[in-house]
């Protein structure tokens, strides 16, 4: 397998980008305990807390106060007058993905230094854009870089991958056997979920590439092995995936009211694209025009579907009990923009702005079967706190703006408010 070659030049590369990005953010020391005092968090679930001081030892919270107790200890980080919050969690980020030396799309296949250098720049854009965990759903290269991470070789979001998707090719994807025999092979490569394309690209027409039959095996064969699925899927294939039991839906373009409802139901997850990924292609144009996959007619279907994205988005928000997670489908041009998202879901989809922050907090760590440590801000969870210059359930531009960043207990980000322009683009 080409995935052989390409994990050890990474891991090589990336032992010499370590010193480059260990910057000042060290491992909590044991038992060291922090405290933060907001006057405004946003608890993750939807809850609103004020002039609180969160206690941080090691890498969790330990303890909420609502006013300082005797022998608490001074104030680490004096945050009132920002929004708090739980990290986010984008459930569908491209981590590795790059332009190459020549500027245009390459991909996350990459195996050269270079490719190592922009993969790791991309973890640490994305976290100092706020993003605290990601789920990267298919690339080889995202191993390396998920444990450097989690090992404290490298700063970035902690990483979840499917390593390698079930690509979706009718027949000649293999007999229900032959798939549950992939999705095994995946586990033992180092999977934290499984990836499947039911559909197309929406470029070329998003048409289902998958049978009920495959699907079931698939979605079958993932939950006894304890991996979650990821379904690449428009139109006709978001009921199939819902049908054959399948965790989450990615994108689910043209799916119908219905659909959106039996999703409800079955407790489906729904990862819809408001608008940063086509918006991201289109503003790279030229970069990616002409790779593989990106024709001059797969732009101008992009161009016609990006309405129908927002006209999704507003039906899923009215879809009762329908679980909606925060995703971007980040890829070469967009990593550290991830946040652009919310806006597009705010503005376009009309999202609640709380709702699209709860997406990207408990409810996405819920959909990633990580509730119970990471997504809120509360005693025993995993101490990942950002905060904004601004509130984003009054101005939802305001998540373009963060000046803090904590992910395990290390502080990777504090910078002075309005240290970061009125529109930031990539986060410094």
């Amino acid at each position: 397998m080409r995935s052989s070659k390409i994990i050890p030049c990474i891991l090589g590369v990336l032992g010499v980008v370590t010193l480059a990005q260990r910057v000042s953010a060290q491992a909590p020391a044991q038992g060291k305990r922090i405290v933060i005092a907001a006057s405004t968090v946003l608890d993750g679930k939807g809850g609103v807390l004020h002039d609180t001081r969160i206690v941080v030892e090691g890498s969790k919270i330990v303890a909420i106060e609502t006013r300082a107790k005797p022998g608490a200890g001074p104030v680490g980080y004096d945050l009132r007058g920002l929004t708090v919050l739980p990290g986010w969690i984008d459930a569908h980020a491209h981590i590795t993905w790059n332009f190459g030396k020549d500027g245009k799309n390459a991909g996350m296949g990459g195996t050269s230094q270079e490719d190592a250098y922009q993969s790791a720049s991309n973890a640490w854009v994305t976290l100092m854009a706020g993003v605290t965990t990601v789920q990267s759903p298919g690339a080889a290269n995202d191993i390396p870089l998920r444990d450097a991470i989690a090992k404290g070789m490298l700063a970035g979001p902690r990483i979840l991958t499917a390593v390698e998707p079930l690509f979706g090719q009718g027949e000649k994807t293999g007999k229900p056997e032959e798939i549950r025999a992939f999705v095994r092979k995946q586990k033992e490569a180092g999977a934290d979920v499984i990836k499947i394309f039911a559909s197309q690209s929406i470029r070329q027409g998003g048409e289902t590439t998958l049978s009920q039959e495959q699907l079931n095996a698939a979605c079958d064969e993932a939950k006894k092995q304890g991996l979650r699925t990821l379904v690449h899927a428009y139109k006709d294939a978001v009921r199939a995936a819902t049908l054959a039991g399948c965790t989450e839906i990615e994108h689910g373009t043209l799916a119908t009211d219905d659909d959106l409802k039996l999703m409800a139901a079955k407790g489906t997850y729904l990862d819809p694209q408001a608008g940063l990924i086509i918006e991201n292609y289109l503003l790279h144009k030229e970069q990616y025009i002409g790779t593989p996959g990106y024709t001059a007619e797969g732009f101008a279907a992009m161009e016609k579907i990006l309405p129908m994205n927002h006209e999704l988005v507003q039906h899923a928000v009215k879809t009762p009990g329908l679980k909606i997670v925060f995703g971007t489908d980040t890829v070469a041009g967009a990593h550290g923009r991830n946040a652009e998202e919310f806006i597009d879901r705010v503005r376009d989809g009309g999202v609640d702005p709380m709702a699209a922050m709860v997406s990207a907090n408990s409810m996405g760590a819920e959909a990633l079967g990580m509730g119970d440590q990471i997504g809120t801000i509360g005693p025993g969870l995993q101490a990942d706190i950002i905060a904004i210059d601004g509130d984003p359930l009054k101005d939802i531009t305001a998540v373009r703006r963060v000046v803090f960043v904590m992910k395990s207990g290390v502080v990777y980000k504090n910078v002075a408010r309005g240290a970061i322009p009125v529109y930031a683009g990539v986060q410094p």
